[in-house]
């Protein structure tokens, strides 16, 4: 088993509904959810007009490879509602891989740790709250 961290956000419709929803089909996808920080409200971080985000952060142990968990992570998403329409644009629910136990990968569309974590402070806090030590 690895642990993880995936970042969780929504700024449509029924926000908390979302993430709740989001972290049970972790559980059905061979996912097993440890923890979850607290849930923050946040502004956008975008040039395009949208609402605030509900975010926090889920730790996470799975036997599943990288890009098998990112798969597994965008088909919840696809299964509630997310539509990839425009680039930072709303959405029912984001969830991104932080980290992958300790490796480092940097391939087409998968980068860990994520490369935006150090830009988001709801990132940053919930890693915090959940007592990941930021490398």
């Amino acid at each position: 088993m690895t642990r993880c961290y995936i970042g969780i956000g929504s700024n449509m419709g029924d926000r908390r509904s979302f993430i709740e929803k989001a972290i049970e089909s972790m559980g059905r996808a061979g996912i097993n959810v440890t923890r979850v920080s607290s849930i923050y409200e946040t502004d956008p971080v975008s040039d395009i007009p949208q609402g605030k985000y509900l975010n926090g952060v889920a730790e996470i142990e799975t036997t599943l490879k990288p890009r098998d968990l990112l798969d597994a992570l965008n088909e919840i998403e696809e299964s509630l509602g997310r539509k990839r329409l425009l680039r930072n644009g709303p959405r029912t629910i984001d969830l991104d891989i932080l980290y992958y136990g300790n490796e480092v990968i940097k391939e087409d569309g998968l980068k860990i740790p994520h490369e935006k974590i150090g830009e988001r402070e709801f990132v940053l806090k919930g890693l915090r709250e959940l007592g990941k030590a930021l490398r």
